[in-house]
């Protein structure tokens, strides 16, 4: 297929995980992606798999300046932009009463704030037809034990898109939430091993934990014109989990 052919996206948190997932549909699908991480390691490694239509820039999404950079670097060597998948992303547990300043700040910079100016900065570089993705979470919908911070970020990632389709008004730019549940990313192994995978798992009615290449799959339908009549909506591939 050549949904996306021609075309240049973004994806941050692009190294590893539903990122590097995405990144490697979208240039089957015919884009060339920027993908953009903290780790040159990490960076290094998924662009060497994913060959001559993908090129790394180091930074975080929670650095002003570091986006600055990205964005440069994208006008310099493509001279506009279609897609953004704003999928970097931070999370760990603490529950209610052991929560700190220091905890939310973490969080909400990367998954709000970084979200924010990750699509506010690629809008000079974007036109009609563009499409943003929004990394969201089955736990913007439902909570998750011990996750108050990552949970509420997520719902306000949510809230963003429905926003961001009034701002958008009249551009021809489109921006929908992409909302993983259980997903086998390299984090999810190593934090939950082999049997937390089978029990996260097995709270889905699917009874599995996603491969990031599902979700990857989904994003690239969110880039393509297909859904070309999608704006400020959610969607959720989470084997069920938040829907029922």
């Amino acid at each position: 297929m050549n949904r996306l052919n021609g075309k240049t996206a973004v994806v941050t948190g692009g190294a590893t995980g539903i990122g590097r997932a995405a990144a490697k549909r979208f240039i089957e699908e015919g884009a060339f992606v920027f993908i953009f991480g903290r780790h040159q390691e990490a960076l290094d490694a998924a662009v060497a798999d994913l060959g001559l239509n993908a090129r790394a820039v180091k930074g975080s999404v929670a650095d002003l300046a570091d986006l600055d950079r990205l964005y440069a670097v994208v006008k310099a060597e493509r001279g506009t932009l279609d897609i953004v998948f704003a999928n970097a992303g931070a999370g760990s547990p603490l529950p209610l009463g052991k929560i700190t300043a220091e905890h939310v700040d973490e969080i909400f910079d990367t998954n709000v704030k970084g979200s924010i100016f990750t699509v506010q900065k690629a809008l000079p570089l974007m036109g009609e037809g563009g499409s943003i993705i929004l990394t969201g979470s089955s736990a913007g919908t439902t909570g998750a034990p011990a996750f108050s911070a990552y949970s509420a970020s997520k719902a306000a990632v949510r809230n963003l898109a429905r926003t961001w389709a009034e701002d958008l008004k009249g551009t021809g730019i489109r921006v929908n939430v992409l909302s993983p549940g259980p997903t086998a990313t390299e984090l999810a192994k190593a934090a939950l091993g082999e049997e937390g995978q089978k029990v996260f798992g097995s709270m889905n009615p699917l009874q599995r934990m996603a491969d990031p290449a599902e979700i990857g799959a989904v994003a690239a339908f969110l880039a393509a014109q297909d859904s070309s009549f999608m704006t400020a909506s959610e969607v959720a591939v989470d084997g069920g989990l938040a829907q029922i």
